[in-house]
């Protein structure tokens, strides 16, 4: 393999998009979804069925949500122009995790791609979905 598959291949296999995750649920497979983000942003807006574990308490309680090593992790931020998931993913295959994706665009472009988000706290929780950024997504 060259160097340079060798990077995509990687790539692909160390992170996913927001399609790609979308259609891995349709599929059925359901990997465990991490919002690294604050507690106030994960109310503000979050992935459904995502597990909120602010990055700053990861690795102390990582071991009780995900207590195998070889589960199929994902782990979202805000979006690009943050590295909180980045730094997730680092932390988590440094504590031994084996299957560690970072969702690229995280919580931002999975909303701009027109997938339904949950808003509110577990009480007032209300699932919403926004109209596609044609820049990011075919508008319908």
């Amino acid at each position: 393999m060259t160097t340079a598959a060798r990077f995509f291949a990687d790539r692909l296999r160390f992170q996913t998009d927001p399609a790609d995750l979308a259609a891995a649920r349709a599929r059925g497979d359901r990997p465990l979804v991490i919002d690294v983000r604050t507690r106030a942003a994960w109310q503000q807006g979050r992935l459904p069925d995502a597990v909120p574990v602010p990055l700053s308490d990861l690795a102390e309680r990582i071991g009780a949500i995900a207590p195998d090593r070889t589960a199929d992790l994902v782990v979202y931020c805000w979006g690009p122009g943050c590295n909180g998931s980045t730094r997730a993913g680092l932390l988590l295959a440094e504590l031994g995790y084996t299957r560690v994706r970072e969702l690229l665009g995280g919580f931002e472009y999975w909303a701009r791609e027109g997938f339904a988000v949950v808003v509110g706290d577990e009480q007032n929780a209300r699932r919403e979905r926004r109209a596609p950024d044609p820049l990011t997504a075919p508008a319908p």
